[in-house]
């Protein structure tokens, strides 16, 4: 059985998301599309990132992926909720990074900045990614108190 990652956006990051839920497919995870299902400009942000957070608080997957114009509203939604981590990237070696030392379990993409290839190979890093521990994990812990 595949992991499941749940997968979430709004308007600005419709088309993103769904180059993402493929990706996903053909690296075998299962991706959760959480919405939207069409695009609509007036969907809002809050709503998806709710989705993917809760989610993830509650144990229905370990992982998410957001993504939005900048990823700044939909990273500021999801970290409201206990135990996740989301954290906007800008390439692919930060996407890496927020793995191995921040142990972000939300990856969250910003469509306005990033080519659809920057985006992929981002997430492509981050899943392949793990958390290093030792002085990252007082860290970590930190951020749970």
């Amino acid at each position: 059985m595949s992991e499941k990652i749940l997968v979430g956006a709004d308007h600005a990051g419709f088309e993103l998301k769904q180059r993402i839920v493929d990706e996903l497919k053909q690296l075998g995870y299962e991706p959760v599309d959480v919405g939207p299902k069409t695009l609509d400009p007036a969907d809002d942000y809050p709503d998806f990132a709710k989705r993917v957070a809760e989610g993830v608080t509650k144990g229905e997957a370990k992982l998410g992926v957001l993504t939005c114009g900048t990823g700044i509203g939909m990273a500021m939604a999801a970290n409201r909720y206990p135990g996740v981590r989301a954290a906007v990237v800008w390439s692919p070696e930060v996407a890496e990074l927020s793995r191995k030392h921040n142990d972000a379990n939300v990856l969250t993409i910003p469509a306005w900045s990033m080519d659809e290839d920057g985006a992929l190979e981002a997430l492509r890093r981050w899943l392949k990614a793990t958390f290093e521990g030792g002085r990252h994990a007082r860290r970590v812990e930190k951020i749970e108190r």
